[in-house]
């Protein structure tokens, strides 16, 4: 019975055949707690999270969700993911100031069980980053937001690369790069072996910051080439779907965006 299980889980959900985990940025759900954000998720036919700092936890749970907090917290908020049945597998966009702090978000990631950091740290922290990669077993993912930002361009992620931990890479955030008026494919094709994870967005428009989501495969974000370069790349990984638009009734819009994706990959 459990074999023909997870061969329908399979032909539902494509991605996993490919070894991606498809899951949703919790920051698309920013305007409602933590655990509101899990059922959103939930209902729309996701299993994964990426957590963000700072979203109020809710759920009769106090606090927010930040890397200081206390076992207790955190063993209630594992226990809260175990019945729904999602994961949290990525924590970001965070950034520390201090050895201390970096630690302490490694030492959450690890009690947490989640795999990769998403951050945009101060390239001096580098060197302390990749030894606690390293240790911890954690990856850390770069993420551009669109230029100013210092990782906005491919180029400055490769050159940041060099002489890192391999568990050091690039979270690529496809719609970010559309804003910046650049190909997400080349940029994809450039950070080739790098890339650990992505952030999922179709634009309406090319090269303007103010640009929005629409539903995957209606935009400008050539989300077909993008899956198709992932595939060529034999990417596995974390792809967090990231709404940023209509923000209070955005179920629609990624539920409508998932299905796109699960059918793209079915033909």
């Amino acid at each position: 019975m459990m074999f023909g299980a997870t061969i329908c889980a399979s032909a539902q959900n494509p991605e996993t055949k490919l070894g991606w985990k498809l899951g949703s940025q919790a920051y698309t759900f920013n305007r409602f707690t933590f655990f509101e954000a899990i059922d959103k998720i939930d209902s729309c036919g996701l299993k994964y999270v990426e957590a963000y700092p700072g979203q109020t936890i809710g759920g009769g749970i106090e606090g927010k969700m930040d890397y200081h907090m206390d076992a207790l917290t955190r063993g209630k908020i594992l226990q809260r993911l175990k019945e729904k049945g999602i994961k949290v597998v990525s924590y970001g966009v965070v950034r520390a100031n201090n050895d201390a702090d970096w630690l302490q978000i490694f030492k959450f990631a690890k009690a947490m069980g989640i795999e990769n950091v998403v951050s945009e740290p101060e390239e001096k922290y580098l060197p302390l980053l990749s030894k606690l990669c390293d240790e911890f077993k954690i990856n850390l993912a770069l993420h551009n937001h669109p230029d100013p930002s210092h990782y906005w361009n491919p180029d400055v992620v490769l050159a940041a690369l060099k002489g890192q931990s391999k568990r050091i890479g690039a979270c690529a955030d496809i719609g970010h790069w559309v804003r910046s008026g650049l190909d997400p494919v080349e940029c994809l094709k450039k950070l080739e072996g790098h890339v650990i994870q992505l952030h999922f967005k179709d634009l309406n428009e090319k090269n303007n910051k103010k640009a929005h989501d629409v539903h995957w495969g209606t935009g400008v974000s050539n989300v077909d080439g993008v899956l198709a370069e992932l595939k060529r790349q034999k990417f596995k990984g974390v792809i967090s779907a990231e709404y940023e638009y209509n923000w209070y009734n955005s179920v629609p819009d990624v539920t409508a965006s998932v299905k796109y994706l699960r059918q793209a990959l079915k033909k």
